[in-house]
């Protein structure tokens, strides 16, 4: 059997199908499309087109480590604690990836939230510092 090569290559210089079924596999990806005939359909190609590449090409995006960070804190077993901690998040302009959360022992929590931070408007730093100033956090690390 024949071992299977891979090439990284600039999308401009292949044929618009491929970033045409790229384009369908993210609308199924995303949900946008419920089905395979609808995401082709949505990304202007033939559903035999789709399928005959489908398994064959993908979008490259990088080596992402450098663009998220992982929040750890305590948080008090109090209402409206998490909802605030997330606020901060958000208005900070950072995507949410992931939240693991513990079941209280004790009154307090742990909580892991990984964080997307290319679109932050503040530093990471500044981040936690404010999730440090809610109501209810007991303590707040970056890993």
């Amino acid at each position: 059997m024949d071992k299977i090569k891979y090439y990284l290559v600039n999308s401009n210089i292949l044929p618009a199908i491929y970033s045409k079924v790229v384009d369908a596999k993210n609308y199924l990806a995303s949900g946008e499309a419920q089905s395979a005939s609808q995401a082709a359909k949505m990304a202007g190609i033939s559903r035999s087109a789709y399928y005959k590449y489908k398994d064959a090409i993908f979008e490259y995006n990088g080596d992402t480590n450098d663009e998220t960070e992982t929040i750890s804190a305590k948080l008090k077993d109090n209402a409206g604690v998490l909802s605030a901690l997330m606020s901060e998040i958000y208005k900070a302009g950072a995507n949410v990836l992931s939240v693991n959360q513990s079941v209280p022992v004790n009154s307090v929590a742990d909580i892991s939230v990984t964080i997307r931070v290319t679109q932050m408007t503040i530093s990471v730093r500044e981040l936690a510092q404010a999730i440090e100033k809610i109501d209810g956090v007991n303590f707040v690390s970056l890993k």
